[in-house]
């Protein structure tokens, strides 16, 4: 599960190059031991020379050089050692032996020499009780800096800083100036457990009051320091189970006693995550189980898990032990020896399954194995103390792979895949796996969908990566829009899980010095807070999902939409799909965005309008323009999204133009190409989220080439194909008019809303259709004669009943209207000579006929 990459070997990076510098016969007893490693990396390290010396050095990791910094004429045992910034002061803390005849008058004597060149050496304590010493490292613009500060710390329970003034002499030489006045400050007192942060130069340390207090103070490159932060913690008490000092990152003891009774504590920061957790457990007896905590600082709550171990996996006589935490930014790692790995998520707590827990074998690392002394180093380094041997950390993503198979619960699997899209930020390789993993599992799981799962994911690791505000506004997993939650991803086998809330922490300090990471953390405290008075501040794509339906509804009666209406979701969506990418436009293989889908233009519409409005509502402070790009980002990444996994899948099923040709039948690999565009349809519709331009119309395509007629018919009957205008116009004119043909476009017609069904058809070249346009012509024709003649003589509301004919339906219209407005012929008329009339119609009648000329 994790990855260990050597950083540092005693044995090939020192024991070598002494070797290569020296002669055999005055090296001694080549035993490098690690003393502490500084901030900028460098391995401070001790070992006994022949003559019976002690010789302490340096080694580089950046040019990977070794440097000898001082020499003892005996035999000393360093406890503690640190070596300031400019190399030129070495503080060093030397435990005494009080074995023998004679005791000598301090356990612990603490150091300050000049190395730079070797010269004063000057006493800081000599007491009873054990000292660590560290250097701070301040950022600094200066190239030459002329004052260092050391921390003292004490088993007694305070610290203490001493401001070391320093003098150049002779041009090169770097002494301490006034060694007897060395000025010091109380840092911390009343403390029973300590921990340094040499990253960030913070100081943490835990009062030993009744009520435990976990505190940090913060130091500053101009010597000051303050306390910035005060958090009250319920944890078991570490007096009573540890009788001396705990101390954390200040070196390495290899003269303790290694027997650990004690509670273990260790607090990890991260500014990109912008977390604090603060990680705790007892010791764990082989025949009882183990039991640690993870206090959430940054989300408000802790949780204390209690994992059963094997019984009589050990023998009895074995040592407790403690698990190990390791830092990885987003997850915190509890590691257990030949027991269990648990991936603890430092970001989303909201339900187990999104850390991941693995036993026996799966949890098992070959290089940590029991017995050994491993501690945990900034960075996301570990360091085995008695191999000499520091490790960089990583997640094996080919594991993560392993995790996905059928055989693996689905919270395994469901962990693992958000793991890969989240936090690993796959390279091209690794998402072509995934995808791959996709299209050979796309049935959806029972618990989660696995193409929801990836979408929602990869929106939020591209989204958090532009604004970290969107944390917990965004959705992030498939899960949380199911009305009932799976059971398979509420709990795990074998662990149980207690929730606690934490009490609320205090942030203080000037505002000035408030800056980086403590105004972040005190930005995310405050979201925290406001967020647990707002019910549902995630988004939910389910918000959509009644507008959409009205929408369809409107669009299926031809209904007129609004001016303003139409303005809007054309400016939305010209908007998101000028972000698309397109930059490799020519290359790209799907024929995707190249019509206008109607539909999908007022789901992209709804979905920017529905998330910017969510975003406004509870985000004003970052402003609309900013809000408004996000939104219209997050839609276009999703289009682009959806269109990568098509181009990925096209190209790995090595298909071709040939497949938007309807009048062949489908292969093997465009049926698996129409299965997963098929799925994916079905995974967007869930959420009702868009899909891109011309997604419905391929489907459509691949569909009526793979399925049998009436099959598709029933897809199409069910709402899974679309039956868009372009589809259905390549269908009339692309085939012909065989008699299963015509059955097809006859039943699609039938299908279609009027107003698409008559626009379609005229590109049909057969009788029936000419016949239909025919007819419609001449009502078009006769509609317009008799609205320039007289508007009253499509009179629909006669109860007369005519044949289904138009012209002629029309014709009996006019005839019957023009009729009632005539003069009868058989009514009395004054002063009308019949005769003449007659006459008259029938010279009338002669002409017409050209029998004579007028």
């Amino acid at each position: 599960m994790l990855r260990l990459n050597p950083s540092f070997d005693a044995q090939k990076d020192v024991v070598a190059s002494i070797l290569a510098k020296e002669e055999r016969a005055n090296i001694g007893v080549l035993e490098p031991r690690i003393l502490s490693v500084e901030k900028d990396g460098g391995v401070v390290y001790s070992w006994r020379g022949a003559t019976g010396t002690t010789r302490i050095g340096k080694y580089d990791p950046h040019s990977t050089e070794n440097k000898l910094l001082y020499t003892f004429d005996k035999q000393v045992c360093v406890s503690s050692c640190s070596l300031n910034k400019e190399e030129t002061l070495l503080a060093v803390s030397l435990s005494q032996s009080t074995h023998g005849a004679f005791k000598p008058v301090s356990k612990c004597l603490t150091l300050l020499i000049e190395i730079h060149p070797i010269n004063n050496t000057k006493v800081l304590k000599a007491v009873d009780c054990k000292v660590k010493v560290q250097f701070l490292y301040p950022k600094t613009c200066r190239t030459t800096v002329l004052e260092s500060h050391l921390l003292l710390a004490a088993e007694d329970g305070y610290v203490d800083q001493y401001h070391i003034t320093l003098t150049r002499q002779e041009g090169y030489r770097v002494v301490m100036q006034s060694p007897e006045r060395l000025s010091r400050e109380r840092v911390a007192e009343d403390f029973s457990w300590v921990q340094w942060d040499s990253d960030t130069q913070r100081l943490f340390y835990l009062t030993a009051r009744e009520k435990h207090t976990l505190k940090c103070v913060q130091f500053y490159p101009d010597r000051n320091f303050e306390t910035v932060f005060e958090l009250p913690l319920e944890m078991p008490s570490v007096s009573s189970v540890a009788s001396s000092m705990r101390f954390v990152n200040f070196g390495y003891d290899h003269y303790q006693d290694s027997k650990d009774e004690g509670l273990r504590i260790e607090v990890f920061t991260s500014l990109t995550e912008r977390t604090m957790c603060v990680c705790y457990s007892p010791p764990v007896h082989w025949h009882k189980d183990a039991t640690y905590t993870i206090a959430f600082v940054h989300r408000g709550c802790s949780k204390t898990f209690t994992v059963s171990l094997e019984k009589g996996s050990a023998p009895a006589n074995l040592p407790t032990v403690h698990p190990i935490f390791i830092h990885l930014d987003y997850y915190i790692v509890v590691y257990l020896a030949d027991h269990f790995l648990h991936l603890i998520n430092c970001r989303q707590q909201d339900l187990l399954c999104y850390s991941l827990f693995l036993s026996g074998a799966d949890g098992h690392i070959e290089t940590l194995g029991l017995g050994r002394e491993v501690v945990s180093v900034s960075g996301s380094r570990l360091l085995d103390v008695r191999a000499g041997t520091m490790y960089t950390m990583e997640l094996n993503p080919d594991f993560l792979l392993e995790l996905l198979s059928a055989a693996r619960p689905e919270a395994q699997r469901l962990a693992a895949l958000h793991c890969m899209l989240v936090y690993l930020q796959p390279n091209p390789v690794m998402e072509l796996k995934i995808i791959n993993w996709i299209s050979e599992n796309v049935m959806s799981f029972d618990a989660f969908d696995q193409i929801q799962e990836f979408i929602l994911a990869s929106l939020y690791r591209i989204s958090y990566q532009q604004c970290v505000s969107l944390d917990k506004l965004l959705p992030y997993s498939c899960v949380f829009e199911k009305k009932e939650l799976p059971v398979a991803l509420t709990a795990i086998p074998g662990v149980k899980c207690t929730p606690e809330l934490l009490c609320q922490p205090i942030i203080k300090g000037k505002p000035k010095s408030l800056q980086g990471y403590w105004e972040e953390l005190q930005l995310v405290l405050e979201r925290m807070r406001y967020f647990e008075g707002v019910p549902s501040p995630r988004f939910r794509t389910s918000l959509i999902k009644e507008d959409w339906d009205r929408f369809q509804a409107a669009m299926n009666s031809e209904k007129e939409k609004s001016p303003h209406c139409h303005r809007q979701i054309e400016e939305n969506t010209k908007k998101v799909l000028s972000m698309v990418d397109t930059w490799r436009l020519d290359k790209r293989v799907v024929p995707l965005f190249q019509e206008e889908d109607q539909q999908q233009r007022v789901l992209v519409s709804l979905m920017v309008d529905k998330l910017r409005e969510h975003l406004n509502k509870h985000l004003s402070r970052l402003g609309k323009k900013k809000i408004d790009l996000l939104v219209v980002n997050y839609a276009a990444k999703l289009l682009e999204l959806v269109w990568h996994v098509l181009e990925l899948m096209w190209q790995k099923l090595k298909l071709g133009p040939w497949v938007l040709c309807i009048q062949e039948q489908g292969s093997s690999e465009e049926w698996a190409m129409f299965h997963v565009m098929l799925r994916i349809l079905e995974a967007t519709k869930g959420l009702c989220l868009p899909l891109p331009p011309g997604y419905s119309t391929l489907l459509s395509v691949l569909g009526v080439r793979c399925l049998p007629q009436h099959t598709f018919l029933q897809y199409v009957d069910h709402g899974l194909l679309q039956l868009t205008e372009p589809f259905v116009s390549r269908l009339m004119t692309d085939l012909d008019n065989s008699d299963a043909n015509e059955q097809l476009k006859f039943s699609i017609l039938k299908r279609l809303p009027e107003h698409m069904e008559q626009r379609v058809s005229q590109q049909w070249d057969h009788p029936i259709i000419s016949a239909c346009i025919s007819r419609e012509y001449v009502r078009t024709l006769l509609e317009k004669y008799s609205e320039n003649r007289d508007s009253a003589l499509l009179d629909c509301g006669k109860s007369c009943s005519y044949p289904d004919f138009l012209p002629l339906n029309y014709l009996t219209k006019i005839l019957w209207n023009r009729e009632e407005q005539a003069q009868n012929p058989f009514e009395e008329q004054e002063n009308v000579d019949v005769r003449f009339v007659e006459e008259t119609a029938l010279k009338q009648t002669q002409i017409k006929l050209d029998f004579e000329v007028k």
